[in-house]
C-alpha cells in the first residue's frame, strides 16, 4: 500500500466521521427542539397533538425511550391501554384448564355488571349501556357480522374458502377484536367508542347483497343532533367494503384544538393452514406510504414481537398471513401510525396478535366524512392488483429481478394454463416444460462446455503427472490454464449458463409458497400443494426436518444427486480437492432437510426440472460427437492466440511511451 492510498483512506475516514458528527448534531438539535414543544403540549393537556409530536421526535432519535414513555403515559391518562393483553401469552394459571382468552372475555362480561360513573362519559353517557346484538352483511364472497357494541366489525368469513380441516374460514372473530375511535371530550374525558353502543339505522338483522350495493349505518348518538356514524357499504362480487366515518355536530363535544382522531384496530389472526411454520413465515403487517412504496415487517422474521412508529402519512395498513389479509385503506391518507405484531406460540388457535393506531385528520367542521375501505379477502395477485393501490405487494414474490420474473412471466404463464386446465399437478408439469424449453439454449451451452472439459481430461491428467509435487502446484495451474487458453475453452463455461438460470430457480422458490391457487389442491399423494406432502408421520420432531417425511422432497433430492453424478464434468480440480466431490453431494441433502416442510408444489417442480434436464442432456448427447469436439479443439491449438482488446490497448500505450513489446521466443 503506497503513500497516496493511505492518504486517500485517511481522507475518506475523516469525511465519514465529519459527516456522521454533523448529521448526529443536526438530529440532536431537531430532537431537543421537538421535545421542548412536545412537553409544552403535554403540560397544556393537549394530549392528541402531544402524541403526534412525540412520535415525530422518535423519528429523529428512534432509540430514545423518553418519547415512548410519554406516549404510554398519555395512553394511561386517556384510558387507552396499549399493552398486549394476557391473551397473547396464552398461558393458564396453575391448576386451571381455562384459557386466558376465556378469562379475558369473562372479565369483560363481569365489568359490564359493575356500576359505571356515567358522568365521565359526558355526552356519550346514553351509549354506555345497550342491548348486545349483531347485524349480518353478506354477499356471495363475504359474510360480515357487525356488533352493536362499538359498531365494529366483529367477524369476517370468506364463503369460498375453508381451513385445512374443512371448517369455515374466519379472518377474525370475537370480543378480542377492537375497532374504535379514541379521543378527548371538551371537558377532558377520554372516550373509546369500541366500548359504547351504536344504534343500527335499520330494523333488519340480515342484509343480503345480490345485484345492487347495500349500506348499513351504525350510529353513536351524542344527543342534540350530534352523532358519529360508521357506514358500511358492500357490493356484489367484491372483497372490498366501503367504510365511511361521518362526524356531525361534534366540534363542541371534542376537545379544543383537536386536529386528529386515533382509530384503534386490534385482532387475533387465527391459524388457517396445516403447516404453521409456513403460515408464520408469511404472516406480518404491511403498510403503504402515501404516494410511495410498501413497507412493514419482514417475511420469515424470527422476531416474536415487531413494532414500528410511522411518522409520515400512509395509504393503508394490512394484517396478513400466508394466503389472506385484512386491510384498512383510506382515500385521504392517515396522518401517521403505530403498529405492533406479536407471535402467539402458546395458542394453538391463533397465529398472531395485531395492533395498530391510525391518526385520522379532523378539521373541526360541523360535517366531516373520512372515507375508508376494508379489503377482507385472499392474497390473490391479480385480484389485489386490480385495485391499483399497491395491494399486490401483500403477495411476496421476491425482490428486484426475482419479483419481475414472477410478476411478468411466471404468473402470466400460470394463469394462461389455468384457463384451460383444472389439474394443478398437470399445470406445474406444463409450466416446468415451458420454462426448461426457454432455458434450453443455456442448458445446451453448459453441456457443450462440460463435453469440452471431458475430452481435455487426458491432457490435463498428463499435466498433473508432469508436476506431481505440491511445490509445483503453481506451475501445474499455469500449464493447465495455458492449455485451456490454447484451445479456447473456459473452465467456467459450464458454470456461467447455470448461474444465469439461478434467478428462475429463486423465482419459483418464491412463487409456489405464496400461490393461493395451489391451496388445498390435491395431486397424487399430496393433499395440498401449497404445503408439505407427507407419506409418513414420525413419532418425534426432528429439528429443521420436522415430524414427517415428504416424498416429493425425497424424489427431488435423489434426482438432483443422480443428475449431478452423471453430468458433473471430470476436471482436474476434483483430483486436487478430493473433498469437493463430497461437499457437492452434501448440498442436496441439506436442501432435503430444509425443504421437507415447504410447499409440495415447489419440491414437485424441482423434481420435474431435474428430470427434464436429465432428459435434455441424454438427447443432446445423441447429437454431440465428442471426437469432433476434440478435433476442433486440437485445430484451435494451431491458430495464433488472439490478443484481447485490453492487451492491444496496453501495447499501443506502451509504444506511445517509447517502450517496445517483448519479443516472442
Amino acid at each position: 500500500m503506497d503513500k497516496n492510498t493511505i492518504i486517500g483512506i485517511l481522507l475518506i475516514g475523516v469525511i465519514f466521521i465529519g459527516y456522521s458528527y454533523f448529521n448526529n448534531s443536526r438530529l440532536e438539535k431537531a430532537y431537543n427542539t421537538e421535545i421542548v414543544h412536545d412537553d409544552s403540549l403535554f403540560h397544556e393537556k393537549d394530549y392528541g397533538e402531544a402524541i403526534t409530536s412525540y412520535r415525530k421526535a422518535l423519528s429523529f432519535r428512534p432509540r430514545e425511550t423518553y418519547p415512548q414513555q410519554q406516549i404510554d403515559e398519555i395512553n394511561q391518562i386517556m384510558g387507552f391501554d396499549r399493552e398486549v393483553p394476557d391473551t397473547v401469552a396464552g398461558e393458564n394459571d396453575e391448576g386451571s384448564g381455562e384459557s386466558q382468552v376465556d378469562k379475558t372475555l369473562q372479565q369483560a362480561d363481569i365489568s359490564r355488571d359493575v356500576p359505571l360513573n356515567l358522568e365521565k362519559f359526558g355526552s356519550f353517557a346514553q351509549a354506555v349501556e345497550g342491548e348486545p346484538g349483531f347485524i349480518t352483511l353478506e354477499n356471495n364472497l363475504l359474510k360480515l357480522r357487525i356488533s352493536k357494541e362499538g359498531g365494529r366489525l366483529y367477524s369476517a368469513e370468506l364463503k369460498n374458502y375453508h381451513t385445512y380441516d374443512t371448517l369455515p374460514l374466519i379472518l377474525f372473530d370475537g370480543d378480542s377484536t377492537v375497532l374504535g375511535l379514541q379521543f378527548f371530550t371538551f371537558d377532558n374525558h377520554p372516550i373509546e367508542t369500541n366500548n359504547l353502543f351504536f344504534v343500527p339505522q335499520t330494523d333488519k338483522q340480515h342484509l343480503m347483497v345480490t345485484d345492487q350495493p347495500v349500506s348499513l349505518t351504525m350510529r353513536l348518538d351524542a344527543g342534540e343532533g350530534r352523532f358519529i356514524d360508521y357506514v358500511y357499504s358492500m357490493k356484489p362480487d367484491d372483497y372490498m367494503i366501503d367504510f365511511d366515518l361521518k362526524i356531525s355536530g361534534m366540534k363542541d363535544v371534542f376537545a379544543r384544538n383537536l386536529n386528529s382522531l386515533d382509530l384503534s384496530w386490534e385482532l387475533y389472526m387465527p391459524c388457517q393452514e396445516k403447516g404453521r411454520q409456513n403460515e408464520d413465515y408469511y404472516a406480518g403487517f404491511k403498510y403503504k406510504y402515501y404516494q410511495d412504496e410498501v413497507d412493514g415487517s419482514r417475511e420469515r422474521s424470527n422476531k416474536d414481537v415487531e413494532e414500528q412508529e410511522v411518522s409520515t402519512r400512509i395509504r393503508w395498513m394490512a394484517f396478513k398471513d400466508q394466503f389472506f389479509s385484512s386491510v384498512l385503506i383510506a382515500d385521504d391518507p392517515f396522518l401517521n401510525a403505530w403498529v405492533r405484531s406479536e407471535k402467539t406460540p402458546n395458542m394453538d388457535r391463533y397465529l398472531r396478535f395485531y395492533q395498530t393506531k391510525l391518526s385520522i385528520p379532523y378539521n373541526g367542521e360541523d360535517e366531516e366524512t373520512f372515507k375508508m375501505h376494508f379489503y377482507l379477502g385472499p392474497n390473490h395477485f391479480k385480484t389485489l392488483k386490480k385495485y391499483n393501490i399497491g395491494l399486490e405487494n401483500l403477495v411476496f414474490l421476491g425482490r428486484n429481478i426475482i419479483r419481475w420474473i414472477n410478476e411478468y412471466v411466471i404468473i402470466n404463464i400460470f394463469n394462461w394454463l389455468n384457463r384451460s386446465i383444472a389439474n394443478y399437478g398437470l399445470i406445474i408439469l406444463l409450466l416446468t416444460i415451458i420454462i426448461k424449453m426457454a432455458l434450453f439454449p443455456l442448458t445446451f451451452k453448459s453441456y457443450i462446455s462440460q463435453a469440452k472439459m471431458r475430452v481435455l481430461k487426458p491432457q490435463v491428467d498428463e499435466i498433473n503427472s508432469k508436476y506431481p509435487k505440491k511445490e509445483d502446484a503453481m506451475k501445474k495451474q499455469q500449464a493447465t490454464m495455458a492449455l485451456y487458453k490454447q484451445v479456447g475453452v473456459s473452465p467456467l463455461g459450464g458454470c456461467l449458463p447455470m448461474i444465469l438460470q439461478m434467478p428462475i430457480l429463486f423465482a419459483m422458490f418464491r412463487f409456489f409458497p405464496t400461490s393461493i391457487e395451489l391451496r388445498q389442491q390435491q395431486f397424487l399423494w399430496a393433499t395440498d400443494l401449497s404445503t408439505y406432502d407427507s407419506i409418513l408421520t414420525l413419532p418425534w420432531d426432528i429439528p429443521m426436518y420436522g415430524d414427517h417425511i415428504s416424498l416429493f422432497t425425497i424424489l427431488m433430492t435423489v434426482s438432483t444427486i443422480v443428475t449431478m453424478k452423471i453430468n458433473t464434468p471430470a476436471q482436474t480440480g476434483s483430483a486436487q480437492m478430493p473433498g469437493m466431490k463430497g461437499m457437492m453431494y452434501m448440498m442436496p441433502i441439506m436442501f432435503m432437510v430444509i425443504l421437507n416442510n415447504f410447499s409440495a408444489g415447489l419440491t414437485y417442480y424441482y423434481f420435474l426440472a431435474n428430470m427434464i434436464t436429465f432428459a435434455q442432456n441424454l438427447i443432446t448427447k445423441q447429437f454431440v460427437n465428442e471426437e469432433d469436439i476434440l478435433k476442433k479443439l486440437e485445430s484451435s491449438k494451431k491458430k495464433p492466440v488472439k490478443k484481447s482488446g485490453w492487451q492491444k490497448r496496453l501495447e499501443v500505450a506502451a509504444k506511445a511511451r517509447g517502450h517496445k513489446p517483448p519479443k516472442k521466443r
